[in-house]
């Protein structure tokens, strides 16, 4: 086990595996997340299901590849097209229930890296068009001095790019 949030949230390990063959030795893998940097800080959105601040990303549609669903998610919850991303690995979690999942369950989740210039943030918030789950965008380093709910899982990934 690398962390273990308050919630009892863990993340078990994070796995080095090419990305072609991620699906075929991780079939659970039903996620991607994408960390952002701008500058040297990183960007979050804040998640109004969930009342936190959490990096960016969803859940896999049928048939889509891990590349494909990450250019999705950003494309909706960030407005960014066309951005070069940087797989990282998977990332295997024992996590709570939630809205998906009734009881404590494993997860995989392909993980990806971004940097975007710091000018970028009025552009995404201009094209971004997922309003509806995440709220609101900000920097973390903002997020810290206001002492913001972070979520404590999507804080540590944080340290994985």
């Amino acid at each position: 086990m690398l962390f273990r949030a308050r919630s009892g949230a863990e993340i078990l390990e994070k796995i080095d595996v090419n990305e072609e063959d991620a699906f075929r030795k991780y079939p659970e893998i039903n996620h991607v997340l994408a960390i952002v940097k701008t500058g040297n800080d990183y960007l979050l959105g804040y998640h109004k299901w969930r009342s936190d601040w959490e990096t960016f990303g969803g859940r896999l549609e049928k048939g889509e590849s891990l590349r494909k669903c990450i250019r999705r998610e950003c494309k909706e919850e960030l407005g960014i097209c066309g951005a070069d991303f940087e797989y990282l690995g998977v990332v295997h979690y024992y996590m709570p229930p939630d809205y998906w999942v009734k009881d404590w369950h494993e997860e995989f989740g392909g993980l990806y890296g971004i940097t975007l210039p710091e000018d970028a943030l009025r552009t995404i918030e201009e094209n971004r068009c997922d309003k509806e789950e995440i709220g609101r965008i900000e920097l973390y380093s903002v997020l810290k001095k206001h002492k913001e709910n972070i979520d404590e899982i999507n804080e540590r990934l944080l340290r994985f790019y």
